[in-house]
């Protein structure tokens, strides 16, 4: 194999791995805007799960419990 091959194929590799690279850095940043709306959508959930929760302790319920408590 010839300088010209070995430069050849080594510049086929090359572009080869800038595409992968380029592809997976794509990947990682889909990943991370998910990540983000996620945590987003945690903190909202937990906000309402706290307002829910303080407003149902002046709930009194006027149904007694299941004879099974």
């Amino acid at each position: 194999m010839n300088y010209d091959e070995r430069i050849t194929e080594l510049e086929s590799r090359v572009a080869f791995q800038e595409d992968a690279l380029d592809k997976l850095n794509d990947v990682i940043a889909q990943q991370d805007k998910m990540i983000i709306d996620l945590k987003r959508m945690l903190t909202v959930f937990n906000q309402q799960l706290k307002t829910v929760g303080q407003e149902s302790q002046g709930i009194s319920f006027d149904e007694p419990p299941p004879p099974h408590y």
